[in-house]
């Protein structure tokens, strides 16, 4: 009865474990969907925020309007993209290596990768969070301490070539 019953807890436990892989696997698998639909390249449209802040994004030393016109190339297959801005006024023109990942669905990270390094090596980079995705647009809402507050700024970006 003891062999009986013991077979029967094991035939249990394996039976919840194996469930437990499933839906760890199908969250996984629609996670992965939800990311490859950042795949291609992306201009940023605007940028908004409380415009009573002085905002520099990503430490590019550029207002936070230089981003706008912005193009970002995303390879989810390599987590590989740069990201450009195009100069001119006040704005620089630069164009940054970047690696990215997504997190729980919503939660884009990254982190700039200088000239002659490996991603590895940097362990400095953002979390932004997903919000509004579709097919062709999607926003990065950064939270920015300032004085015990929190400011929002919000990426808002279109698609311009390459699903």
């Amino acid at each position: 009865m003891k062999k009986l019953l013991l077979a029967g807890m094991i035939g249990t436990s394996l039976f919840a474990v194996s469930c437990s892989s499933v839906k760890k696997a199908e969250t996984s698998q629609n996670q992965r969907v939800e990311y490859l639909k950042l795949k291609g390249d992306w201009q940023i449209v605007s940028v908004d925020y409380e415009k009573g802040f002085k905002i520099k994004p990503f430490d590019e030393g550029a207002d936070a309007q230089c981003f706008v016109g912005s193009h970002w190339r995303l390879i989810p297959n390599n987590y590989t993209g740069a990201y450009t801005l195009n100069g001119g006024g006040a704005c620089p023109s630069i164009t940054q290596p970047i690696k990215f990942e997504v997190k729980d669905g919503n939660t884009f990270m990254f982190k700039k990768i200088a000239e002659g390094t490996k991603a590895k090596q940097n362990l400095a980079g953002y979390s932004l969070t997903i919000t509004n995705q579709s097919t062709d647009q999607f926003s990065l809402v950064q939270s920015v301490p300032f004085d015990g507050n929190t400011v929002q700024v919000v990426y808002n970006f279109q698609r311009t070539g390459m699903k």
